[in-house]
């Protein structure tokens, strides 16, 4: 399994006039939290992108728990839970404020798209070899 930690301070922008965090926002958080798990693997999103492979969100759900507000320090944690299998990526979240309360939990799934044919395709080799040595 993949666990990555990555802290977020709420800026006051990500707010809605009853002070807590807008909720379409934590899609942003998570992609944070993603791109950072992804650099655990030994390479960046823009790594990813150079090479030829675009991974595009097909599924996005998210449960509330408790509101963030503005100034608050978040703690997303992202998980890669399995192996992934064919085209989809599935990854999942935890969200924390500096009590240790969580905020949410959710779940996006990404596919693999060839950039040049703007198909799906399978993982890469060289993006699954990363993957398993944390599943060894």
């Amino acid at each position: 399994m993949i666990k990555s930690e990555t802290k977020i301070r709420v800026r006051y922008g990500e707010t809605d006039q009853m002070g807590y965090v807008y909720y379409g926002v934590y899609a942003q958080y998570y992609e944070v939290g993603r791109v950072e798990a992804m650099r655990q693997l030994g390479f960046s999103y823009k790594d990813v992108e150079d090479r030829g492979i675009l991974m595009p969100v097909v599924d996005y759900s998210i449960q509330y728990k408790k509101p963030a507000f503005y100034d608050d320090e978040i703690t997303v944690v992202t998980y890669l839970k399995e192996i992934p299998a064919g085209v989809r990526i599935p990854f999942e979240y935890e969200c924390y404020n500096t009590n240790g309360q969580l905020l949410n939990t959710g779940k996006v799934t990404l596919v693999c798209v060839d950039k040049q044919s703007g198909k799906m395709t399978v993982l890469p080799d060289w993006f699954k070899k990363a993957i398993e040595k944390f599943f060894m």
